[in-house]
This record gives structure tokens, C-alpha cells and sequence, in this order.
């Protein structure tokens, strides 16, 4: 069997070929001393070229900072959310507060998409409004 590249497997010309069970198929050799049955093989297709690799590259990481944007994003939502619970409970909300400056401070990567850039950024403005807000308590009190 020759193998002619990415094509597929093809029998040499000349030779038959036996079906071995499972789909496995040998050559039928004619002459023992023949060398016209051995096979040659094509060598392994290269990369054509480096920059389709950093491409690749390149598209999982602005996936990745995209999904990043949309976590820390989510996780400010969160800690608002907690904040809200906090308060409507009677209670201060310091260690609320403190996560959601934790998570403020924490680097936000930049999107393509200016549309949930504007979302990120009325998500960074409520968080810093709330945590303005606390600061004047605490500085009143």
C-alpha cells in the first residue's frame, strides 16, 4: 500500500491486495526478492507559514479577553448584588464593600466591541459610586 499524501492510502500498481479482517489490507507479494513492494512514504506537509500560527494565536487571546471582561464584569454585578443584600438587612456591608473593591481594582482587559466596553464601563461607574458613597458614611460617622 502507498501512501500519496493526504489524499488517502493507495495499492501500489502491479500488486493485489489480500483483506486482512478489520479493514486492514497487505499487499500480495509476487517474488520474494521484490523490491517493487515496499512503499514509499511523502514526507510530513509543513507549516506553510508562522504567522498562521500566531493568527491562531492571536484569536484565542482576544477570545480569552473577552471572556475575561465579561467574568470580571459578572463578578462586579455580584458583589453589588451582595452589597444590596447587605444593606437591606440591616447590616454595614464592610466585607461586601471590601470585595467589591478587590474587584474593581483588579486589571480590565479591553474588548473589540465598543458595545460592551460602554456596558463594562456603567458597571465600573456603579461599583465606584457605591464605594464613594461608603466612604462619605464612613467619613460622616
Amino acid at each position: 500500500m502507498k501512501v500519496t499524501g493526504p489524499s488517502g492510502p493507495s495499492a501500489p500498481q502491479g500488486a493485489r491486495s489480500a483483506r486482512a479482517s478489520g479493514g486492514f489490507s497487505l499487499p500480495q507479494s509476487g517474488a520474494a526478492g521484490s523490491t517493487h513492494a515496499t512503499a514509499a512514504t511523502a514526507a510530513p506537509a509543513g507549516v506553510g507559514d508562522v504567522s498562521a500560527l500566531m493568527a491562531l494565536q492571536g484569536v484565542e487571546d482576544v477570545m480569552e479577553r473577552r471572556r475575561r471582561a465579561v467574568r470580571r464584569g459578572s463578578g462586579i454585578l455580584d458583589r453589588l448584588e451582595e452589597l444590596k443584600l447587605a444593606m437591606l438587612s440591616g447590616e454595614a456591608g464592610e466585607s461586601a464593600l471590601e470585595r467589591l473593591a478587590r474587584t474593581v481594582r483588579e486589571d480590565r482587559p479591553q474588548d473589540a466591541d465598543e458595545s460592551l466596553n460602554g456596558l463594562l464601563d456603567q458597571i465600573d461607574l456603579r461599583a465606584a459610586v457605591e464605594l464613594a458613597k461608603a466612604d462619605l458614611r464612613r467619613s460622616a460617622a
